[in-house]
């Protein structure tokens, strides 16, 4: 199945036009970047729009981490500093499975990182940036 981009998902959702789109993909040729970050920093759109794109185009599942209590065990997994970089928080696990929200959960290379480090396999979750700083600030 082909994946729908993020930018066509925020075009047929009406909350940006390809005009802006097309700003937005100038502007990643010239700085670098994920579109939808470019997007919310020239105001088009919010940063949960972004989310909720994510959740339609890779079926991920969305978590409001800054509403969990999360075990301190689980925290020790996961370096503050490395939280706070990647922008990712351990929530559970269960076995031999690690529970992450990230803000890009679509990187595999990530994502086997992270495995290699907690020695889990990694069940991604998607939240937004803000809720998952407020998260990291909140628990390490």
């Amino acid at each position: 199945m082909e994946k729908i981009l993020i930018g066509e998902i925020l075009i047929k959702r009406k909350l940006i036009t390809q005009e802006q789109l097309d700003q937005a993909l100038e502007v990643q040729k010239k700085e670098g970047g994920l579109v939808g970050e470019i997007l919310v920093k020239l105001g088009y759109i919010e940063e949960r729009d972004i989310v909720v794109a994510l959740v339609v185009q890779c079926e991920l599942p969305y978590i409001a981490i800054n509403k969990y209590l999360i075990d301190p065990k689980v925290l020790e997994l996961i370096p503050k500093e490395l939280a706070q970089k990647e922008k990712i928080i351990p929530l559970d696990r269960i076995g031999r499975v690690l529970s992450l929200v990230m803000v890009n959960p679509l990187s595999e290379q990530k994502k086997s990182e992270l495995e290699a480090l907690t020695k889990c396999r990694i069940a991604t979750f998607i939240s937004t940036k803000s809720e998952i700083e407020e998260a990291i600030a909140h628990h390490y």
